[in-house]
């Protein structure tokens, strides 16, 4: 029998309103640190996204769009930034659900509603500057003079990952709404209670109705039908590789535009001249931190030889004191991974590399004093080899794999070493030598003596099989906007391209 509810008893919310699934499916919320059911979502079906898709249609074009799509970007920063106090004002109950849903530690989550806030508040100040570059000019011969005017793209389909719930969808909703797009979001099934209360924030503040629509769902009942929707005018995606590739499909067939974030198996290097301890913290930080389900994890550690014995020792060490515990418990750093599924992949991943020669040496285990919840700790695994499934595929745990180096040449060939290209990071008291590998290591973000730190001001994306296009950012509105030149004769000299007819 399930426990008491722990989480709010939600709908869909379509069209402003709360409304049930139509096929009146929901979905077990499960707590991942104790296994037991504490709620319910609603799974919506292709049904559901279809009067969401319609909602968002009608309210981008609601008074020929006058009342969002065309309305000033202060307008529509007004909502923004009412949100972003919201979720400021609900900020400790925002993050216990989230600890509750998807056991990420309460401390992170904390973080990440202070990071929702600000990204909500950094769009809005994008949405007032478009009002800034409207009708900009384009410098043109004699004769003509141009504009141009930044549009919105129209009705998008957001799709997000379990990892971080709300922010993950925040990183998308705010910009979507700044340039006044409306949306569809599909938060992942795994954990989607903080993107439902996103809903019930958006209703607290008056957002027109229509302007966002939350449906929830399993991704062949809900996702790929948003996806595959001839009225969605883009579709962004965060998540896996295979899912990303059945989505470009699914778009491939109308023309319409997608920007996806999807897996890695980002490189971490550390030279011989870095304070190991330093090092040692930002390593574990790189790999671990939100319980090491990050697509941007720095889960392959390249080593230089001349400190890899006490930089690994010393490593352990850390590793072994990193608290795993209930995340809602004081000073909790690790908590369980999202569900069971994801629990055997990881535990999977562990006994294959084991099998292919590696040494595990700390964690791959449930700790011995949590007997309940998916729990694994810290795990280093070495004695790795190039061609082993546990450097060249990403694991989305708390797992973290360690390979020598002797030069820096020989570092960057394996830190490319790689279909991936989201993240990376370089440790080395020598700022010019970062820089070279900085440079040279092929992804979307480097770090330079730190790993994982993320700003909403800054771009945010992947090369190779990692995905494209980038968000956050000023590119993270760019994505949502279309472009339009506006051209106009001035002279008043007919243009003369054509003999006139005679005249009688």
């Amino acid at each position: 029998m399930a426990s008491p509810a722990a989480v709010p008893q939600r709908q869909l919310f379509i069209d402003g309103e709360w409304r049930a699934p139509a096929l009146g499916r929901r979905i077990p919320v499960v707590n991942p640190s104790t296994e037991a059911h504490i709620g319910e979502v609603p799974a919506g079906t292709a049904e559901d996204i279809d009067a969401a898709v319609k909602a968002a249609r009608a309210a981008l074009k609601r008074n020929r769009g006058r009342d969002w799509a065309r309305a000033p970007g202060a307008v529509r920063a007004t909502y923004l930034r009412a949100i972003a106090a919201k979720v400021t004002e609900r900020k400790p109950e925002l993050a216990k659900l989230e600890a509750l849903d998807c056991g990420k530690p309460y401390d992170e989550a904390i973080w990440d509603m202070d990071d929702v806030a600000g990204c909500f508040e950094f769009f809005a100040g994008l949405a007032e500057d478009l009002d800034k570059k409207q009708n900009s000019p384009v410098a043109l011969p004699e004769n003509f003079k141009c504009h141009l005017r930044r549009e919105p793209i129209g009705v998008v389909g957001l799709i997000t990952p379990w990892n971080y719930p709300l922010l993950m969808a925040t990183w998308k909703v705010a910009p979507v709404l700044a340039a006044g797009c409306t949306a569809v979001l599909k938060p992942s099934e795994l954990a989607s209670v903080t993107c439902l209360e996103l809903g019930d924030i958006c209703k607290e503040v008056g957002l027109p109705k229509g302007v966002l629509n939350i449906v929830t769902g399993l991704g062949p009942d809900a996702g790929a039908p948003l996806a595959a929707h001839p009225d969605v005018d883009k579709v962004s995606f965060t998540g896996s590789s295979a899912t990303g590739q059945k989505i470009m499909t699914a778009a491939a067939t109308m023309v319409k535009p997608v920007s996806l974030e999807l897996g890695g198996k980002s490189p971490i290097v550390v030279f011989d001249d870095v304070d190991i301890d330093k090092a040692v913290e930002w390593t574990l930080f790189g790999c671990f931190w939100t319980n090491g389900q990050i697509c941007s994890a720095t889960s392959r550690l390249l080593i230089h030889t001349k400190i890899a014995k006490e930089f690994i020792e010393r490593m352990v060490a850390w590793a072994k004191n990193i608290k795993v515990s209930d995340p809602l418990e004081e000073g909790c750093r690790l908590g369980p991974v999202v569900s069971e599924g994801q629990y055997e992949k990881i535990k999977k991943f562990v006994a294959n590399a084991k099998s292919e020669g590696a040494t595990i040496l700390t964690g791959g285990v449930r700790p011995k004093h949590l007997e309940k919840g998916y729990y694994i700790e810290p795990t280093i695994i070495t004695d790795v080899s190039t061609s082993m499934e546990i450097w060249r595929e990403e694991v989305f745990g708390p797992v973290l794999c360690v390979k020598e180096f002797s030069t820096e040449d020989e570092a960057i060939e394996l830190a490319n070493d790689t279909h991936y290209g989201l993240a990376g990071a370089v440790l080395s008291a020598d700022r010019e030598r970062c820089q070279r590998v900085a440079e040279e290591i092929d992804a979307g973000a480097i770090w330079v003596n730190c790993s994982q730190p993320c700003f909403c001001q800054a771009p945010w994306g992947g090369n190779k099989r990692s995905g494209f296009g980038r968000e956050l950012g000023e590119g993270g509105l760019d994505i949502y906007l279309n472009v339009k030149q506006i051209t106009e004769y001035t002279s008043d000299e007919p243009w003369g391209w054509y003999k006139p007819p005679s005249k009688i």
